[in-house]
């Protein structure tokens, strides 16, 4: 089991834009496949992005395409998550999990795939 540690959440006004990032703690994840999902009070988790390092292949929630963009930077062992236009209905703990396995992208949205999870991080959308 590996620890992933999340940043970058916090309050921000509606139409705003938030940064998210994702590291490993201790080591590098620079294979398989890391995802976002988010999760409110007595909501069940959603998926949010997914990506695989090799070749960057990407998959997006369809309500989220657009406003959202997942990506990765290697010499930083990071993966990001830019949120753009955010609506109070954003509002979440986002946390990040990663795999060593390249996904298919028709497992990417799947949470019982990823063997690895952060702790998450609040974000906030209210005026």
């Amino acid at each position: 089991q590996v620890q992933l540690v999340e940043s970058g959440g916090g309050l921000v006004q509606p139409g705003g834009s938030l940064r998210l990032s994702c590291a490993p703690s201790g080591r590098t994840f620079t294979r398989g496949t890391t995802a976002w999902f988010r999760q409110s009070p007595g909501k069940d988790r959603e998926f949010v992005a997914a990506i695989r390092w090799n070749g960057g292949i990407t998959r997006y929630a369809e309500s989220l395409k657009g406003r959202f963009t997942i990506s990765r930077d290697s010499a930083k062992n990071t993966v990001y998550l830019q949120m753009n236009t955010l609506k109070p209905e954003d509002t979440a703990v986002y946390s990040c999990a990663a795999t060593s396995n390249n996904l298919i992208t028709g497992n990417m949205a799947n949470p019982r795939f990823y063997n690895d999870w952060g702790q998450g991080t609040q974000v906030t959308v209210s005026s």
